[in-house]
């Protein structure tokens, strides 16, 4: 492998990385200590789209980790900042929480039923007919089609639960429309992410537990790339995948002294 600059700054997968089921991974709470001490510019990425930054800053320090708002980056944001790019004070009509519809507040969008530019698909715990049968019809009169991140199924106490991919799924077959993905693996998300903080893909790191996703979207972004193995990724299935990442690892904690 080639030489590649000093690592300047870093992206983290939450879910698999920092926190496993509501508990720190051992190694965490020390990792984000040094990159704060160190002023790093640093995120904290999650394809979720439930929850807002200061959301997330809280349920993260009820765990004993600290991660300021500003170093918080979700699918959410990342969508929003593509809409506002792409169709600056535009409409959507928005199926999600309150992650997603802050986020496209913040950019000055409308949030309607009436004619609305796009289709947003977030992420939530209450999908309903109507509201999907909404979107269909929506999408079928003309709305662009986006969704905050693939997610298929998402984690909860009980089992996996479906999540935005496969509600995409449905809508997908009942329209014909497939969607604009614009969370992980999209490099975009990284992009924006990287945009940011002020950062520079060649000389930041991403740290996930995904190949499919975290790998794959750093990679693609130019980053180094750390896998590390308290997740979903096992080490038997990295040679599954015609990538791999820069550095496999442990866990968090062997990549503190990276700092």
């Amino acid at each position: 492998m080639a030489d590649r600059k000093p690592i300047d700054s870093w992206l983290t997968d939450m879910d698999g990385v920092l926190i496993h089921e509501g508990v720190p991974i051992p190694g965490a709470d020390a990792f984000l200590k040094k990159l704060r001490e160190s002023g790093k510019p640093f995120l904290v990425l999650t394809n979720n789209s439930i929850y807002t930054p200061r959301d997330l800053h809280a349920r993260l320090r009820r765990m004993g980790l600290d991660v300021p708002i500003a170093n918080i980056w979700t699918s959410a944001m990342a969508t929003a900042q593509f809409l506002d790019d792409q169709r600056p004070e535009g409409s959507a009509y928005v199926i999600g929480e309150a992650g997603l519809t802050t986020a496209l507040h913040d950019i000055g969008y409308i949030l309607t039923d009436h004619e609305p530019d796009y289709v947003v698909l977030g992420e939530t715990r209450t999908y309903s007919f109507e509201a999907m049968t909404k979107a269909v019809r929506l999408i079928n009169d003309g709305a662009r089609f986006i969704c905050t991140n693939p997610d298929e199924t998402g984690p909860s106490a009980e089992g996996p639960l479906p999540a935005t991919g496969a509600v995409a799924a449905l809508i997908t077959k009942a329209t014909g429309k497939q969607p604009y993905f614009a969370g992980k693996p999209n490099p975009l998300m990284m992009r924006t992410g990287l945009n940011t903080i002020g950062a520079h893909s060649e000389t930041s790191a991403m740290i996930g537990d995904r190949m499919d996703t975290d790998v794959l979207a750093g990679m693609e972004a130019g980053m180094q790339t750390f896998l590390v193995l308290t997740g979903l990724t096992r080490p038997e299935q990295v040679e599954d995948f015609p990538y791999r990442p820069s550095k496999v690892v442990d866990s968090i904690a062997d990549l503190v002294d990276r700092i």
